[in-house]
């Protein structure tokens, strides 16, 4: 996702501003945003936002239901690393989705958010 590490957004604006794609019941977990892109994590998916082109007009929206994560990483921020990196095998594909989050940002968070959907009762 960009060259950026994305850092902690609000829930709240990403749930406001993707309304139109969330269904009902569906809730905003947690964001991350770099400078054009998003991510953010509900209660039923992971949503990478790709904002494309030089207006910005042109935005893809990836969404991938947990059922379709077949494991993921975590590795925290080390002394000397800038960012945490989050690594999302999805079925289907060999390589994984690579996040790259900022320091300080909630990875015990994420890793609850992703283990509830990936491994929780469906």
């Amino acid at each position: 996702m960009g060259f950026f590490s994305a850092t902690e957004t609000s829930v709240d604006d990403v749930q406001r501003d993707y309304a139109p794609i969330l269904i009902p019941g569906e809730n905003v977990l947690a964001a991350f945003k770099t400078v054009r892109d998003l991510v953010f994590l509900t209660n039923y998916r992971l949503a990478l936002v790709d904002v494309q082109g030089l207006t910005g007009r042109k935005v893809d929206v990836q969404s991938i239901p947990y059922k379709s994560i077949v494991r993921y990483s975590v590795e925290t921020a080390g002394t000397f690393d800038l960012d945490a990196d989050v690594k999302i095998w999805v079925s289907g594909s060999a390589a994984p989705i690579e996040v790259k989050i900022g320091r300080g940002s909630n990875t015990v968070g994420v890793q609850q958010i992703l283990a509830r959907g990936v491994f929780g009762p469906r």
